[in-house]
């Protein structure tokens, strides 16, 4: 287990302060002790529409309502030792967020609430946008990381999907996304952050764990992440094996180009057009528990289909 992976030493002295600066410049801004296992008692969950939990219908039936792997977490944690029943919940995110947002808006809502575990999942839908500055987005994100971890708040940071098996569309982003990554490690290792891998989670990558849209989790892959994430902050995730991705099954050329002209017209217009306006599939969005809730609140899954062979 990587010191990123499980916190409990003292991290690297850290440097800046959400709102500005570079990392370099700011003072130095000491973190403070760490909790120990067995004492999380309040769990936040910040990000986008992966942590809203989009394409993971809510048991309950409500329309435009997901449920998602940081409720799944929440739920995991709930039955564990490092937390407990009396658990409280709350999820911060709202589809669409860019990471400026996210930390203007829901970092400063979590420094509120006072949790003892943050989840933060955030940067994707830069990395969608032509001449996203990789560097300047992961300098962002450090200042915020600071921000809580000088509270004492364990942090759970997730890097971003390796984008090879998708579309050629999304293929173009892989070099992008593994240097954003790649960033995120050097964060969690200098602040002691909890690192939720999934890049490195070759199992997600199976069709069956994906949404038609090829950008958001099917409920099995909501499943997955979420039962990764409670075996990383429970310290009992054991290391992947391989890091090729199985090569997709083979489509007649009549089947990929109906496939492909779908999808652009279903999902990827959709977004062109959001850009072109300059509107948000979030905007006039609330966060589905902007305050805790106790666990036992939340809609309970059905056991999705278990995974095939990885």
């Amino acid at each position: 287990m990587t010191q990123a992976q499980q916190p409990g030493t003292q991290s690297e002295q850290a440097h800046g302060a959400p709102g500005g600066g570079s990392p370099s410049a700011a003072p130095e801004a000491p973190v403070a002790a760490d909790r120990e296992l067995g004492t999380i008692r309040r769990y936040a969950a910040l990000g986008d529409s992966f942590t809203e939990g989009l394409m993971d219908p809510s048991p309950d039936g409500a329309p435009n309502r997901f449920l998602g792997w940081a409720d799944r977490l929440a739920l995991g944690l709930a039955e564990s030792p490092v937390a407990g029943p009396e658990l409280e919940y709350a999820n911060l995110a709202v589809r669409g967020r860019l990471l400026e947002r996210i930390i203007e808006e829901q970092v400063p809502a979590a420094l509120e609430l006072k949790p003892d575990l943050v989840s933060f999942v955030g940067g994707g839908n830069d990395c969608l946008r032509p001449g996203a500055d990789i560097d300047g987005l992961a300098a962002q994100l450090e200042r915020a990381i600071i921000a809580l971890r000088a509270e004492g708040i364990q942090v759970l940071l997730g890097n971003g999907y390796d984008t090879q098996m998708f579309t050629p569309v999304l293929r173009a982003l892989r070099p992008r996304v593994a240097i954003y990554n790649s960033h995120l490690w050097t964060i969690a290792h200098r602040h002691d952050c909890f690192m939720l891998d999934l890049w490195g989670l070759r199992r997600l990558y199976a069709k069956q764990m994906w949404a038609e849209d090829r950008i958001h989790l099917s409920s099995l892959g909501h499943a997955t992440v979420a039962a990764t994430a409670l075996g990383v902050v429970e310290g009992s995730t054991p290391a992947g094996r391989g890091f090729r991705i199985p090569p997709a099954p083979a489509r007649r050329v009549r089947q990929a180009v109906t496939e492909e002209a779908h999808w652009m017209r279903t999902h990827v217009g959709p977004w062109v057009s959001r850009r072109l306006h300059g509107t948000s599939s979030g905007d006039l969005l609330e966060p589905k528990y902007a305050g805790f809730v106790p666990v036992s609140r939340l809609p309970v899954p059905a056991d999705p289909e278990a995974p095939g062979p990885s």
